[in-house]
C-alpha cells in the first residue's frame, strides 16, 4: 500500500464549493453523508467493509462530477460497491438527492482529491475505475494539474485487480493525446481502445451534455490492467 500521507495536499486544486446550499441540500449533507462518506483511516484500508452487505466487486468513480453516472451504475448493479471520490460540495449535495431518491444502498464516498483515496486503497481491490471529462486544465501553465498522468496511473495499477477495466472520456482534443499518450506508454495498461459513440453501459453525464451542446464531440476510452507477472 502507498503511503497516503507522502502525497501533499498540493494536489488540489480548484473549488470545493460554489453557490450556497439550499435547505434541502444542508439536510442531505448533515443527515446522510455522514452515512457514507469515510476518510483514509475509517475505510480505505479495507473498502469491502464500507458497505452492509459484501460487494462482489468495487468500482471507483474519481471525480463524479454530479454524480449522475455514478448512480446509474449503482442502479444498475446493486451487488457493485461503488466508491465516488469529489471534491465539490455542490455536486456531492447532488448525489446525495440522487441517492435518497433512488434508495442506493452500495454508494460510499471519500469527500477529498481521488488521489489520496488511491494512495490509501489495498492493492488489487479495485474492478473498475471511472475518469469521465476530468478538468482538461487547458493552459499549458497548468497541464502538470490534469488527472490522467503517470503518476495517477502508477497508482491506479497497483489498486486495481489483473484485467480490472479504466474507462476515460474528454471533450478535450488536447487532453484525448495526452490520455493516448499516457496510456499507451504505461506498461502496465494495455493500448486503448476508443471511439466517439458513447457505449451502451455508459451512461450520460451532464458535462457530455454540455459538450455536445456547445459542439465538441467527447472521445471515450478503454484500458484493462495487465496481468501481473
Amino acid at each position: 500500500m502507498s503511503d497516503p500521507q507522502a502525497h501533499p495536499q498540493r494536489w488540489l486544486y480548484g473549488r470545493r464549493r460554489g453557490r450556497a446550499l439550499r435547505p434541502g441540500q444542508r439536510r442531505l449533507k448533515e443527515a446522510l453523508l455522514p452515512r457514507l462518506a469515510f476518510t483514509l483511516d475509517a475505510g480505505a484500508r479495507d473498502p469491502w467493509r464500507l458497505f452492509a452487505r459484501p460487494p462482489r466487486a468495487l468500482w471507483l468513480e474519481l471525480g463524479f462530477g454530479a454524480g449522475e453516472h455514478l448512480a446509474a451504475q449503482a442502479a444498475a448493479h446493486r451487488d457493485v460497491g461503488c466508491i465516488g471520490a469529489e471534491v465539490f460540495e455542490n455536486g456531492v449535495v447532488k448525489l446525495l438527492a440522487q441517492i435518497e431518491r433512488q434508495e442506493l444502498d452500495n454508494i460510499r464516498l471519500f469527500v477529498d482529491d481521488g488521489r489520496r483515496l488511491i494512495a490509501g486503497l489495498p492493492e488489487a481491490c479495485l474492478d473498475r475505475v471511472f475518469i469521465l471529462f476530468p478538468d482538461p486544465w487547458p493552459k499549458e501553465r497548468h497541464k502538470k494539474r490534469r488527472l490522467v498522468a503517470r503518476e495517477t496511473l502508477d497508482e491506479l495499477a497497483r489498486a486495481m485487480r489483473d484485467g480490472a477495466e479504466l474507462r476515460l472520456a474528454t471533450d478535450d482534443e488536447d487532453y484525448a493525446q495526452a490520455i493516448r499518450e499516457a496510456v499507451a506508454a504505461h506498461p502496465l495498461f494495455q493500448a486503448a481502445a476508443e471511439t466517439r459513440e458513447r457505449p451502451a453501459d455508459w451512461p450520460a453525464t451532464r458535462y457530455e451534455q454540455k459538450a455536445l451542446a456547445a459542439g465538441r464531440t467527447p472521445l471515450y476510452l478503454r484500458t484493462f490492467r495487465r496481468v501481473r507477472t
